[in-house]
């Protein structure tokens, strides 16, 4: 079992898992991963998106981030019950209480990117900061939350095997921790490298879960810090959501990381496992905005082609250009499909015979718009390669 430091004193004795030192190592695994998000993030970072796109795909994000952090505490809401909320509808009587308490996460991640993106408030980690995260995040919840907004615990708490720190200790060890890491991870030096950027915010994270500081919340609050922390140092509001929503898919994982973590003094395990989340959602991030690049530039060719095409009838030019950029980039489609990609060709289809999308399949594929495949159709993507960079793809994804 690694040892990274011994106690000095009688606090650190009673918490030996608790060092406020460096307990993990940076593997090549770890290594590996962090420089994969880092390029990710950076791709992300300068990928121009259609606003409407964009502001969409945050609103998701932020959808699933709460979803993800309430549904580890208990919430049963789905995601598209956390859509009607973040548009403003009221749930039945029966969810009101969850429906707070997703509200408070998203009014939380909502501040939070207003004061970090827009206000370039970045201020340091400190009992301020923690206790208005927690305030926020059990803002009229009631009897519903078994804690005191805002205030830390001054009671003793269990949670499964786990003892948490004794309460009167709780203000000493939260207030180490904010001592500690601006010395560990250099934020406030201005050299804060991503490696110790993303460190910092899975480390905190697991910190507060160890203090446990609150009676309630403390998830859902270490995980805030950990979303602030990455805004702070310069990660996409785009992927706000992703560890929130890695730790929820993958629960039982998630507590036994921590229960190991825990037992043997050692954050590695727990770093690189919170990692490979973070990896595989960037990824996924990064193919959503990828996709919407996809879908401009076809746009932009289709429009190029037909701009070429002499037409007698505008009602059949617009129809036939209207299907090309509805078709869909992940799937083949039969003529069939084809007359109901989109409410306005459903109204176009409806006026004309059912051959008449099959003749506009055919003079799509006369413009190479379309390929054709066992009856079946599908977009010519094709024709976008010769607009992407050249390259040969590598054979090994991993290091050696």
């Amino acid at each position: 079992m690694p040892v990274f430091g011994m106690a000095s004193d009688e606090l650190m004795s009673r918490y030996p898992h608790i060092l406020f030192r460096k307990m993990w190592q940076i593997t090549p695994a770890l290594s590996y991963l962090l420089g994969r998000c880092d390029a990710m993030v950076d791709a992300i970072g300068w990928m121009p998106l259609q606003p409407g796109y964009r502001k969409n795909l945050l609103r998701v994000s932020l959808i699933k981030g709460a979803q993800a952090t309430t549904a580890i505490e208990g919430n049963t809401l789905t995601e598209e019950e956390i859509d009607r909320v973040e548009r403003g509808d009221s749930l039945p009587a029966s969810k009101e209480y969850q429906e707070r308490e997703v509200r408070n996460v998203l009014d939380a991640m909502n501040r939070v990117l207003d004061e970090v993106v827009l206000d370039r408030k970045t201020p340091l980690l400190d009992a301020q900061v923690v206790l208005s995260f927690h305030r926020q995040i059990g803002a009229d919840l009631g009897e519903h939350f078994d804690a005191i907004p805002g205030q830390f615990r001054t009671d003793a708490r269990i949670v499964g095997p786990y003892r948490c720190p004794r309460p009167q200790d709780v203000p000493e060890l939260m207030a180490r921790l904010f001592a500690w890491l601006p010395k560990e991870f250099g934020f406030s030096t201005g050299r804060q490298t991503f490696a110790d950027a993303v460190i910092q915010a899975i480390v905190t994270h697991v910190y507060v879960e160890w203090i446990h500081p609150f009676g309630d919340g403390n998830g859902r609050t270490g995980r805030l810090l950990e979303f602030y922390i990455l805004l702070r140092a310069g990660h996409p509001d785009l992927a706000s959501h992703i560890l929130s929503n890695y730790y929820n898919q993958t629960r039982p994982e998630y507590y036994r990381q921590l229960d190991q973590a825990h037992t043997n003094r050692d954050l590695t395990s727990f770093v690189e496992y919170a990692l490979k989340g973070y990896h595989d959602g960037l990824q996924e991030v990064l193919r959503t905005i990828q996709q919407s690049n996809i879908e401009v530039a076809w746009r932009h060719l289709v429009f190029s082609r037909f701009a070429e095409l002499p037409y007698k009838k505008k009602s059949v030019f617009k129809r036939r250009r209207m299907l090309a950029l509805a078709l869909p980039p992940d799937r083949d489609i039969t003529a069939r499909e084809a007359t109901v990609l989109t409410t306005e060709l459903a109204r176009a289809y409806a006026k004309v015979t059912e051959r008449s999308a099959l003749r506009d399949l055919r003079e799509l594929m006369q413009l190479e718009l379309v390929i054709e495949g066992n009856q079946q159709f599908r977009m010519n993507l094709g024709l976008l390669g010769t607009q992407m960079a050249k390259r040969i793809l590598p054979s090994r994804a991993q290091p050696s």
